[in-house]
């Protein structure tokens, strides 16, 4: 009887930690598309990108994003900065077809512009990262 119980206790416990680990992988990806909500209004009204030009831009960006993700984490830092710099360059005529050669320079720039707001934001509101404090007695 008690290996029975043993067993249960194990196989419930590992099924509730599994249940928490979805959930809060559910929380991170709701997380991630906010946050790439946020990006995506944040560069097309800092751009004015028109229709034509966003139907043009967002499938370009996203080439260039997948290769600026692809960079392995384990290089040496000097070596990922001039992968990030290489695929830039290449990307620059891209984006100054669609865009012209004011508007992608300032594009490369909003990159770093945006991770700077939303790093000041969550800075500003730590209280958006604890949990709920309850009452105690009553």
């Amino acid at each position: 009887m008690k290996k029975f119980l043993l067993i249960l206790s194990l196989f419930t416990g590992s099924f509730f930690s599994a249940m928490a680990q979805d959930n809060n992988n559910n929380t991170e990806n709701t997380r991630q598309e906010k946050i790439q909500a946020l990006y995506v209004a944040y560069v097309t009204q800092q751009l004015q990108l028109t229709p034509d030009e966003a139907q043009k831009f967002w499938p370009v960006h996203t080439q260039f994003t997948t290769e600026l993700k692809a960079i392995k984490k384990d290089l040496p830092e000097l070596d990922k900065q001039q992968a990030r710099l290489d695929i830039k360059k290449r990307y620059l005529g891209s984006f100054n077809k669609i865009l012209g050669p004011n508007r992608s320079e300032r594009f490369f720039r909003m990159e770093s512009e945006f991770r700077k707001k939303l790093l000041d934001k969550v800075n500003n509101n730590p209280r958006q990262n604890q949990r709920p404090r309850l009452k105690r007695g009553g």
